[in-house]
């Protein structure tokens, strides 16, 4: 008890010494750079509003920098505007604009420098070449920011959110536009990416690469360039988030590529050129998933295995799954596809004779691309449904042996 009551009088102590440095040209400091020279570890420096040109902003103590009546730090088009170097820093409440552009310095409108407990809250950042570049942080949140960007090439914009070798961090509530990559992370372990919006991105909305024991829960990825990409990669868990109008010759909701023991369930998938593209992967868990209005609702290129695919619906998609060989060593079961023509006699709600989600025309499709101009013909109607009496060119061990006979998800 008397240590507990030690360990509360020195909190309140600190708490008392803390100060709030106002910064503003009717406040006792007129410029950032005064009061950061002055700033102590756990005090505050609110700043007012106002257009602040002041270059680059170092923070290496261990303070907030809070902003009141949305001020604007502008770069300028020249400087990385805030970067943080120390932990336990809070910035919070500010317009960042303007940062530099280049193609050797990542310049960012907020850069952490290997921190920890760093909290980028509430701020919007405006044309910034990177927008917040996380590297070697720990348990840092950023949470409920805008960021935008207008350039019209990969090569002039960088990544929105950008984590590079870090680990346990929450990416929150954040809405992030016109970037190279909505959110990029590369050997990034032990994090969780909840509510974001990203879209109308020059490539992905997402980007994965060598980045394990992650989630990535209720988002949504739309209009992004080519969707998402989750690369080299295991322990990966994507639930309930939402894909739509990722459009293009080499678009798609998702594309896995070389990942393993993952989950991806509740997602929806809609009005994607593919909606997921799977290629390299193993032991991946898909159920309850909706694909609606695709392209393809799924493409699994046979270098992959192990697949679980159950209790998904797939309504309304122009093919339901394409592949580019015959070896199947995937499971596919209990899922309903609006396409099958089958029966229920023992009313047991599952199809009595299997569904094989594989069209011929699909089938040639992928070896004769330009065979996609008979789409919808008579020519093409009359190969399938010979294809469906006598299999002869889709994958024989590639069907739904218990085909729902009503949707399980929608």
């Amino acid at each position: 008890m008397r240590y507990l009551l030690m360990i509360l009088i020195i909190f309140s102590a600190t708490q008392l010494q803390a100060k709030s440095l106002h910064v503003g040209k009717q406040e006792a400091y007129k410029t950032i750079h005064q009061a950061l020279q002055v700033v102590a570890d756990s005090d505050s420096i609110l700043i007012h509003a106002g257009l602040y040109q002041e270059g680059n902003l170092i923070i290496d103590k261990s303070i907030s920098l809070i902003g009141i009546d949305n001020p604007i730090l502008d770069g300028q088009y020249k400087y990385e505007v805030i970067s943080i170097k120390a932990n336990y820093v809070t910035v919070e409440g500010i317009t960042i604009q303007h940062s530099g552009v280049s193609s050797i310095i990542d310049y960012a409108g907020i850069k952490l420098y290997e921190c920890n407990n760093v909290r980028i809250e509430k701020n919007i950042i405006e044309d910034a070449f990177f927008g917040i570049y996380v590297q070697y942080g720990t348990k840092c949140i950023i949470r409920n920011n805008h960021l935008r960007a207008h350039k019209k090439t990969e090569q002039e914009s960088g990544n929105g959110i950008h984590c590079w070798k870090s680990d346990s961090l929450q990416i929150t509530g954040n809405q992030i536009q016109g970037h190279r990559d909505g959110i990029y992370f590369e050997f990034v372990t032990n994090s969780i990416i909840w509510r974001n919006i990203s879209s109308k991105n020059l490539r992905y909305g997402l980007h994965f690469m060598f980045s394990n024991h992650d989630t990535y829960v209720t988002n949504v990825f739309e209009n992004n360039g080519a969707g998402v990409a989750v690369m080299f990669s295991n322990h990966v868990h994507m639930y309930n988030n939402y894909f739509r109008e990722n459009w293009g010759d080499a678009s798609y909701g998702i594309l896995l590529k070389e990942i393993s023991d993952s989950e991806i369930e509740g997602n929806r998938f809609e009005q994607n050129t593919s909606g997921i593209y799977i290629e390299g992967a193993s032991r991946i868990q898909m159920n309850r998933n909706l694909f609606k209005g695709n392209g393809w609702a799924l493409k699994i290129q046979a270098s992959c295995m192990e697949i679980q695919l159950h209790n998904n619906d797939f309504i309304g998609n122009t093919f339901d799954v394409g592949t580019n060989g015959s070896l199947v060593l995937n499971n596919f079961n209990n899922n309903y596809w609006d396409k099958y023509e089958g029966y229920d006699l023992n009313k047991d709600r599952q199809g009595d004779v299997p569904y094989r989600p594989v069209s011929m025309y699909a089938g040639i499709i992928e070896k004769i691309p330009v065979a996609m101009i008979l789409f919808r013909s008579l020519i093409t109607t009359l190969m399938d449904k010979s294809e469906k009496l006598i299999p002869s060119i889709t994958p024989e061990q590639l069907k739904d042996d218990h085909p729902h006979i009503k949707p399980v998800v929608s």
